[in-house]
């Protein structure tokens, strides 16, 4: 091969980068070794995704040589030999593949959090970096993945450098035209590669890599820099910017009918007035507590038999519970939207970080009307998600940010602890109870969300550190309870608990169940005298209407939310990044955004498919999706989304 040197330098590039590229796979695979069934069982499987995994590296890999190859078969056919030109491809080489080395390290705790490959949603925090590279930086688990990236870029460096390092003389005994020949042939080869696949219909897409019924396995064989330029493009592609899913007038018509609206408010697609029923409206305080990553998984309620949540179990069983309540999206800005303006998520909109405030009937505005103050705390910078600056424009009053604590009290780049927090608005709540109106008070907690501190007075049961971060969350819940239940305001109070997301416990789907699925909480022993189960069907997006319900007071509903306790509804639907689940009863349908469908009984966790035995429920549901979700694009467009 060494008169064939353009081929060989490329060659042996090839094989060094796809060496990598596979031990940051077989890092990720040994980092959820949880989600295999059986290494024996499904071996051949794992056998088939690495295969895979190698068609997807062959990809990056050829779009990052083929210049270099072109060159150098230039070179190589008119036996020139510029050093200079060599060092230049060196770089380039060196530089692209170690940016795409970096790639797949951050994958590995970016899937590790998310349950999805390396995307451009990883980057919605880009107008937060200081915060993002704080919270990188405090977190030891990152620090591990930093190693191997480290000694793989320098063994890269090592191995390019004896790669390009050659002497070109021996190929001036080819002849010229089979120099062209061959090197035509061997960059059809990289073009090749380059699609991914040799049938004319479609080059290689994310869809390939899915070939079996494990979840994991599935995404394993995805390299995270094709996944993160995919989303890239698909960014940029319109219709991923603004869903134009079904015409904007069928879907209000749609959407009017399943909310049973007859006549809207002017011309407001789906906004109606709300009445209050004879017994007369309720000015109960209002405190919602959105708990960050607070799967049901994680309580004993729904399985779990590490005893994590025992306070918030206990509370399940004296309280109104909602066994089958979802998140909207898998970030806290989609958790924190949905539950506070009771809208959907779509893909990677967040609306609240628009260049223009704009403004939504959501329970804080709804309340201030109704004579209540608004507060809203966080533990952390409220300017991370743009969080302060929305919810002001949003007639929030009070805004309880990292800047009202005492600095010293600040363990990380998320803030303070959880307990500290809670500890904290106490004073706070009694002020404003002394002003002698009902108050409205959200939280959100961080504290289950890397990275870690597990303060010194707290000792937990379990040894690892998610467990014990799970007990401390449930422990300050427990603290904040207790501290309320010795105040005169607290008999009068509606306390509202539920999670931004959940956590990717158990993954039998593409969309893990377990990161939708939240505890939904209403604990007032003053007003709710008996505890109540419910097993109806919602999301964050019912929580403001039920609420409303319960106060029995008059408000415009201008959302896509319904009052749990006096309606129902078929289905609810749900966003995982670049894909939407809708649930019922009985079954879980994925819609991915390149078409592909799936439905699934997820009751059993069964993995067949009844799309074919099920076409009329499935046309159902999709159509209830799309309107819905049609219509809240439609709202966040046009000058509808608020109604004095």
């Amino acid at each position: 091969m060494k008169k064939w040197y353009n081929i060989s330098i490329i060659l042996k590039t090839y094989l060094t980068v796809i060496a990598i590229f596979f031990c940051f796979r077989l890092i990720l695979f040994l980092s959820q070794l949880e989600r295999i069934d059986s290494i024996r069982g499904d071996f051949f499987k794992i056998i088939m995704t690495f295969i895979i995994g190698i068609r997807f590296d062959v990809v990056i890999s050829g779009y990052i040589l083929l210049l270099p190859f072109i060159i150098i078969s230039v070179l190589f056919i008119r036996n020139k030999h510029y050093a200079w030109i060599y060092r230049v491809l060196f770089y380039w080489v060196f530089i692209l593949f170690t940016m795409a080395f970096a790639v797949c390290a951050a994958d590995i705790p970016y899937f590790n959090q998310f349950f999805s490959r390396f995307s451009i949603g990883a980057f919605q925090w880009i107008d937060s970096p200081a915060f993002m590279f704080k919270m990188i930086f405090q977190e030891p688990r990152y620090f591990i993945i930093i190693l191997p990236l480290i000694v793989f870029l320098f063994l890269f460096y090592k191995l390019l450098r004896r790669i390009f390092k050659f002497s070109p003389d021996q190929s001036g005994s080819i002849h010229f035209s089979l120099k062209i020949v061959v090197s035509i042939l061997f960059l059809g080869l990289i073009f090749i590669g380059i699609r991914g696949r040799i049938q004319e219909k479609s080059p290689i897409k994310v869809g390939t890599a899915y070939f079996c019924d494990n979840a994991f396995l599935n995404q394993l064989g995805l390299n995270p820099v094709f996944t993160l330029m995919r989303s890239y493009f698909d960014s940029l592609d319109e219709k991923n910017k603004s869903i134009a899913l079904i015409d904007d007038n069928l879907a209000i018509q749609n959407v009017r009918k399943y909310l049973g609206i007859d006549q809207p408010i002017g011309d407001y697609p789906v906004a109606r007035r709300i009445l209050p029923d004879s017994s007369g409206e309720n000015n109960y305080n209002v405190v919602i507590v959105i708990m960050e990553s607070m799967s049901t998984a994680r309580m004993e309620r729904h399985g779990n038999t590490k005893h994590l949540t025992p306070f918030l179990d206990s509370l399940s069983h004296k309280s109104y519970y909602f066994e089958n309540i979802y998140t909207a999206g898998i970030h806290t800005f989609n958790g924190v939207f949905s539950t506070l303006f009771s809208f959907p998520a779509i893909y990677r909109q967040n609306p609240m970080k628009e260049s223009t405030m704009f403004k939504y009937n959501g329970i804080g505005n709804t309340l201030k009307k109704n004579g209540y103050s608004t507060t809203y705390f966080t533990t952390h910078d409220g300017q991370f998600d743009n969080i302060e600056g929305f919810l002001r424009a949003n007639d929030f009053e009070n805004i309880i940010t990292l800047s009202d604590y005492p600095s010293k009290e600040a363990k990380t780049t998320l803030g303070v602890p959880d307990d500290f927090m809670f500890e904290f608005s106490i004073p706070v709540i009694d002020n404003l109870y002394k002003e002698k109106k009902p108050f409205f008070v959200a939280f959100m907690t961080a504290s289950d969300h890397g990275p870690y501190y597990l303060p010194d007075y707290f000792k937990p049961k379990n040894k690892n550190i998610k467990d014990q971060m799970v007990e401390y969350a449930d422990w300050s819940l427990r603290k904040f309870i207790s501290l309320a239940s010795a105040k005169e305001w607290f008999n009068n109070t509606i306390f509202v608990f539920v999670a931004d997301h959940g956590a990717p416990i158990n993954t039998v789907y593409d969309i893990p169940m377990d990161y939708h699925h939240t505890p939904l909480i209403f604990y007032a022993p003053g007003i709710l005298k008996e505890a109540r189960t419910f097993d109806c069907i919602g999301g964050q997006i019912d929580i403001f209407p039920t609420i409303m319900g319960i106060l029995n007071q008059s408000y415009i509903n201008n959302t896509l939310g319904i009052d749990l306790l006096s309606d129902t509804r078929p289905y609810i639907f749900i966003n995982h990044e670049d894909k939407f689940g809708v649930i019922n009863q009985e079954y879980l349908l994925i819609m991915k955004n390149d078409n592909g469908k799936a439905l699934y009984k997820y009751r059993n966790k069964d993995k067949k498919d009844y799309q074919n035995e099920q076409q009329q429920l499935l046309h159902e549901i999709e159509e209830y999706t799309i309107s819905n979700l049609q219509v809240f694009q439609f709202l966040m467009q046009s000058e509808k989304k608020y109604i004095e």
